[in-house]
């Protein structure tokens, strides 16, 4: 392990939900003592009880002894006082997306804590150079973007500010290690790496549901090539409400024509999973999705109501239009240093997105394909589909010396 000026070795989170919680449990699991604040002593109460009977779990499951459960109970205190953080070493804010919110707290932290503590954010997508830009130490404010559930998901995307400190990002590094976390150096842009190629993976899944494809057939080809599930499966394990409440808020994107059929199951009470109906339908205390012909209609009569004539859009397409979004925008975040390598992108998609291990991750998937057939394919979508499928700089220059992303 890496000696930094940064040892980490007591630690705050704030925020009780669910991003809180797993949080709290990686860095109690991995022996770091946590100071827990949430203002609502209630939703506190409720999430130190949920976790401990994780462990709990655990120890009925054989997987850890009670000693050690008891031991990890021990590591965690609640608060509702910034007073009582200033002596820690790390703390991880966990409320929801909302950047004015986030800067209170940093502007809060930055005040009350010591002044070679690191200021963490788990935002998935928000600037952290906004975050950092209220607080007297923005060489100590770093992103950590933990994957739900936390303490189970293995990524952690530890993002750079443009004045994040080497040694901050090295004490972030050592943190992920003793969490058995891995974890992938991502620059500040929106969304990072994973969430920024989502962006583009789902996009195309939607604007396919307007022009014919039903949200089983997307999944289906998805899962079939062997992703862990579908976009649509994907957003009903999430909850489709938290995009839906999100554009409400910020009244950003709600007019947009592909998340219209997100927003018609919103307003009918399908969040999902949580609700029983959401792109599926789950009967009660049940996981398993079930194909709903009722959302088929409600896909239909969306996209006609929009203008779109349907027509039969196969696996193939699905597939292609999908995958080569992810390679695309993988291309585009490699040329402008937001990852170090084509490697660390396809870490990210293979421990945090569900991407077939044996394709070996979206960049590896395309260096097998060939860049120069790549090049091809996205000229091809370019002609049908509009100028957002546009190659990527980096796959014309790698198509055009017969080299891969990986340099080979």
């Amino acid at each position: 392990m890496s000696q930094t000026p940064f040892q980490i070795q007591r630690a705050a989170v704030i925020g009780a939900g669910t991003m809180g919680r797993g949080i709290v449990m990686c860095l109690a699991n991995a022996g770091v003592p946590v100071q827990w604040l949430d203002n609502n002593r209630q939703m506190l109460d409720q999430a130190r009880a949920a976790i401990a009977e994780t462990w709990s779990h655990s120890v009925r499951q054989g997987r850890i002894d009670q000693a050690e459960a008891d031991a990890r109970i021990a590591r965690v205190t609640a608060t509702s006082d910034y007073s009582a953080l200033r002596d820690v070493d790390l703390v991880i804010e966990a409320v929801y997306e909302n950047l004015e919110l986030k800067q209170q707290i940093f502007r809060e932290l930055d005040a009350q804590l010591k002044p070679q503590a690191i200021l963490a954010s788990n935002t998935s997508a928000l600037d952290i150079d906004a975050i950092a830009a209220v607080t007297q130490r923005p060489q100590q404010v770093v992103g950590l973007h933990f994957f739900s559930p936390a303490h189970i998901m293995k990524l952690l995307e530890i993002v750079r500010g443009a004045q994040t400190s080497p040694a901050v990002l090295s004490a972030a590094k050592d943190l992920g290690e003793r969490m058995g976390k891995v974890s992938v150096v991502a620059g500040n842009c929106f969304g990072f790496i994973g969430n920024r190629m989502l962006n583009t993976y789902v996009h195309e899944a939607r604007k396919m549901l307007l022009e014919g494809a039903l949200p089983y057939q997307v999944d289906a080809a998805l899962q079939g090539f062997g992703f862990a599930m579908g976009p649509f499966r994907m957003y009903d394990v999430v909850g489709i409400d938290l995009g839906w409440r999100a554009r409400e808020l910020s009244g950003i994107g709600q007019d947009e024509a592909e998340i219209q059929v997100d927003n018609r199951l919103c307003q009918l009470g399908r969040f999902g999973q949580k609700s029983g109906n959401g792109f599926y339908h789950y009967e009660p205390g049940s996981r398993q999705a079930e194909h709903d012909v009722e959302v088929d209609a409600l896909v239909q009569r969306v996209s006609e109501a929009l203008g779109y004539s349907r027509r039969d859009i196969g696996p193939e397409e699905i597939l292609e239009r999908c995958l080569l979004a992810l390679v695309n925008e993988g291309a585009k975040i490699l040329q402008e240093g937001i990852a170090e390598s084509a490697h660390d992108i396809d870490r990210v998609y293979l421990n945090g997105y569900g991407f077939p291990a044996a394709h070996g991750g979206p960049m590896a998937w395309a260096d097998q394909q060939g860049l120069a057939d790549i090049h091809q394919r996205l000229l091809a979508l370019q002609a049908r589909h509009g100028g957002h499928w546009k190659p990527a700089q980096r796959i014309g220059e790698l198509a055009a010396v017969g080299k891969g992303f990986a340099g080979k």
